[in-house]
């Protein structure tokens, strides 16, 4: 993990990329976040308000596997988890739009 302090998101985001090198872990990412979104939105439709933190577990379950498996690293939400998170929802936008390869 970098001793590096980062000040805003802009700052942080090339940092996170370079975190998640590995198709695979990029891949389960956007398997994970995908299905907390399913969650979060099942959890507003239908007032079950556990899916919500059954949302979280679910997305960091796939991250973490990706790291620890694929990647070889340290996921970054143990020391910037605000961005962290940020990142997760940016980079799963921008695998979605086609912006970012989950290939290479």
């Amino acid at each position: 993990m970098s001793d590096q302090r980062f000040r805003t998101f802009s700052e942080f985001y090339p940092f996170y990329l370079g975190e998640h090198r590995n198709p695979m872990c990029r891949r389960l990412h956007f398997i994970g976040t995908s299905l907390a979104a399913v969650l979060l939105v099942g959890a507003l439709l239908s007032q079950r308000w556990w899916l919500i933190p059954a949302a979280l577990v679910v997305g960091y379950a796939f991250a973490w596997v990706g790291h620890y498996f694929f990647e070889h690293n340290r996921p970054a939400t143990f020391q910037y988890p605000l961005f962290s998170f940020m990142g997760d929802w940016r980079m799963w936008f921008e695998i979605l739009t086609g912006r970012f390869s989950v290939r290479s």
